[in-house]
């Protein structure tokens, strides 16, 4: 099974066929394209355009689907009126699935789209979609009128009803720190929503709808399919951002996929190089553990840890099981909290608070920071795990920067402790073991 992608060529790369494409390959979806525009571009502004003749259009996408099993045919920009026409008639021989990503202007301002392109859109192809996923100013086009906030869920049934069967309205153009897309399908609607990253990015569009489309070809449902794409981008977004890329980086997908056995593999090694030596006094009453993130990682599923921790044994330790993702909740928030200062940040570990090793710690340089759980607010107590997300979240924020160790005091029936902050788990370990003056 195979996506059809049906859309303009930025020859800037950051969105576009190219982009769609891009993105299907990282999947390890089979994909192919028919463009229907030629646009000018720089990777920062559209220049100009030209649409293909609706005849090569046709011969394409006829020879295109008859010579391949295609399952999702993937629709952005089509620029002229007759490009719809050509497009409408193949579609009513279509049985698969039809994902429409409306292109009416590009993210510089320029108009890419004839003047009647929503009306015949309106009339000839949104009956024939499956997913609609117009950005606020598209939606708007589409309905003739204002969407204001709070408006969004009215709007998506509004648009489900000029035909489409769901509808995706993203709402990267509304104010806010946070960014909500809202998906309708049928009679239920859900809101996925993410940190705005305050970076002009292009092909964002694309890239959503693409990943929706490759996702479907891996056999989930629709609403699987596009909580997974809006994930993807997410973290395509924080990766461009680290990278200072100017559109969403798909390679974040292989890269993730490649890292999870280093991820154990890492940390295995470094348990093991820690027990080599006599570190029960580096273990505290709860015990020890150690994990480590998946690049931009942001959820504890994706921070592997110890499960029965690392335990003193005789004068040295030894690791309860073998790590593995979402073992402890507990060290995977202290670093899901760090990465979010810091993407290189993934590892930490929890050793004994004594004053003597953070005394030792500032002797060799290191960046100790304390907190104090009598500053914590009274909802974050009440909230399951919400001590050490504020903790590590407040301390960086003060200091506007991740620090090496971060002391806790403790309180009532919470024991004293200090937790390192590590580019990996062997550098955690480097650091702990310098506090007892051994050295790697």
């Amino acid at each position: 099974m195979s996506v059809l992608v049906v859309a303009g060529i930025d020859p800037s790369g950051a969105a576009g066929l190219a982009m769609d494409l891009r993105v299907l390959s990282t999947l390890g979806v089979y994909a192919t394209g028919v463009p229907t525009a030629l646009t000018v571009q720089t990777p920062e502004k559209a220049l100009s355009w030209q649409g293909v003749s609706g005849e090569y259009l046709r011969q394409a996408l006829s020879a295109v689907l008859s010579g391949l099993s295609v399952k999702v045919i993937k629709i952005g920009m089509l620029g002229t009126v007759e490009n719809v026409l050509v497009l409408s008639r193949i579609l009513s021989e279509f049985s698969g699935t039809v994902i429409l990503d409306p292109v009416l202007s590009a993210s510089s301002g320029l108009p890419l789209a004839e003047r009647d392109l929503v009306p015949a859109i309106k009339k000839e192809l949104l009956p024939r979609v499956t997913l609609f996923t117009p950005n606020l100013p598209e939606a708007e086009a589409f309905l003739g009128r204002p969407i204001r906030r709070g408006e969004e869920p009215e709007a998506v049934r509004d648009l489900q009803a000029l035909g489409p069967q769901a509808v995706l309205l993203k709402g990267g153009h509304a104010e806010g720190p946070r960014i909500r897309d809202f998906f309708g399908e049928g009679e239920k609607l859900r809101t996925f929503e993410r940190d705005r990253i305050p970076v002009g990015f292009r092909g964002t569009g694309c890239f959503l709808a693409s990943a929706v489309a490759g996702f479907l070809c891996q056999g989930l449902s629709l609403v699987e399919a596009v909580s997974r794409a809006e994930e993807f981008l997410t973290l395509g977004l924080l990766r461009a951002e680290v990278k200072g890329a100017r559109a969403p980086e798909p390679s974040i997908f292989v890269e993730r996929l490649s890292e999870g056995r280093r991820v154990l593999e890492a940390l295995e090694e470094a348990a093991e190089e820690f027990c080599r030596h006599p570190v029960r006094p580096l273990i505290p009453e709860v015990q020890t553990n150690l994990a480590y993130a998946l690049p931009l990682a942001r959820r504890v599923e994706e921070v592997a840890a110890f499960p029965g921790r690392i335990v003193a044994y005789g004068d040295s330790a030894r690791p309860v099981g073998c790590p593995r993702f979402g073992a402890s909740s507990h060290v995977a928030r202290i670093v899901l909290s760090a990465l979010r200062f810091d993407p290189e940040r993934r590892a930490a570990m929890n050793i004994r608070y004594t004053e003597e090793f953070l005394k030792r710690a500032e002797a060799l340089g290191l960046r100790v920071a304390r907190f104090s759980r009598t500053e914590e607010p009274e909802e974050v107590k009440r909230r399951e795990g919400g001590t050490l997300s504020w903790a590590v979240t407040t301390v960086c924020r003060r200091l506007g920067f991740v620090p090496d160790l971060i002391a806790d005091e403790g309180d009532i029936g919470k024991e004293p402790m200090i937790r390192i902050l590590a580019r990996t788990p062997r550098e955690a370990v480097s650091l702990a073991l310098r506090l007892l003056e051994i050295h790697l």
